[in-house]
């Protein structure tokens, strides 16, 4: 569909739409370029201040994956005519902590009125030129580091069906609640080659992407990818969200599957994350340092050249 989209020719376009990149990147001077990004979603948690702040956060995080800093924030709402503007308050007051915690700053937004709430950000930030981070940029050598666990998608699920424990709950909301803004700071003193972040395709369609983009073939170690407590089970019960089998629909022809892998792993590692983690590719000898700065993070994989699949699972 993008690609019949009329094209304005401009050299300082850095990142537009050709890669599905996180972002887009406009160079606005030799030392500064603008970092664009917009993202919205229906609630996934009860909590209305909690689902503002994780809307906020999980838009922050494409700035984040290019390296960028946030610098300001549009506000996206559709909320139904006759809700409870109370409820509506506490969504956009979770939202607003969130991007003050980042140092982003609220400038306004625009609202319409919608039988379905949905809520997000058009986030602005600012990196240098010559270090900007794309999913292009992964070479055959690098290590592969995530940064949070898997199974946010499927913990939702599970919360909308009634079958979620509570400390379930709770570690998934902490996960989407931390800003990959520490992620960010730890990785850019590293030789960083290419970053994504893992939303809503999820870890195998964002690593897809990263290795279509950079021309490269993607190994993930399926025992070293790390899960959210409870994720695994609710996914083994039945708790799939819809977009986990579109995610699978959409890049299964590109994975390669080389080990027996327990359904529940498979399904997870297609299963749709909201302000998940950045996935990380970058030079072998500063994977473990990295890890050791973050303690989230997890060595996943690492890179080859170009195969005959996109992603190689084992």
């Amino acid at each position: 569909m993008l690609a019949a989209l009329p094209r304005v020719s401009d050299e300082n376009v850095l990142v537009g739409f050709d890669t599905s990149d996180d972002a887009g990147v406009y160079r606005l001077t030799p030392e500064c370029a603008l970092v664009q990004t917009v993202d919205f979603f229906t609630p996934i948690v009860d909590d209305p201040y909690i689902y503002g702040a994780i809307a906020a956060a999980n838009s922050l995080s494409d700035v984040y994956a290019m390296g960028g800093k946030p610098l300001s924030a549009l506000s996206l709402v559709a909320f139904p005519a006759k809700g409870d503007l109370d409820v509506l308050g506490e969504i956009m007051r979770g939202g607003a902590e969130k991007l003050r915690e980042a140092g982003c700053v609220l400038l306004g937004g625009h609202s319409i009125a919608d039988e379905e709430i949905k809520f997000g950000y058009a986030v602005t930030g600012t990196v240098h030129p010559e270090r900007v981070l794309t999913n292009a940029g992964a070479r055959a050598g690098d290590a592969l580091v995530l940064t949070k666990p898997l199974g946010t998608g499927v913990i939702s699920t599970a919360l909308k069906r009634g079958v979620a424990r509570e400390q379930d709950v709770e570690v998934s909301m902490a996960s989407m609640l931390r800003l990959n803004r520490e992620a960010c700071e730890a990785m850019l003193a590293f030789d960083v080659h290419g970053c994504t972040d893992v939303t809503g395709f999820g870890l195998l369609g964002h690593a897809r992407e990263l290795a279509l983009a950079s021309g490269v073939t993607i190994l993930l170690d399926a025992a070293s990818i790390p899960m959210l407590p409870g994720a695994l089970d609710y996914a083994r019960q039945g708790a799939i969200p819809g977009g986990l089998n579109n995610n699978r629909e959409f890049a299964s022809c590109d994975v390669a599957i080389m080990a027996t892998l327990d359904p529940g792993i498979e399904d997870l590692l297609y299963d749709p994350q909201t302000s998940g983690g950045l996935l990380i590719a970058l030079a072998e000898e500063h994977a473990t340092a990295l890890v050791g700065r973050l303690p989230s993070a997890v060595r996943v994989g690492s890179v080859v050249a170009r195969r005959d699949r996109a992603i190689q699972v084992g």
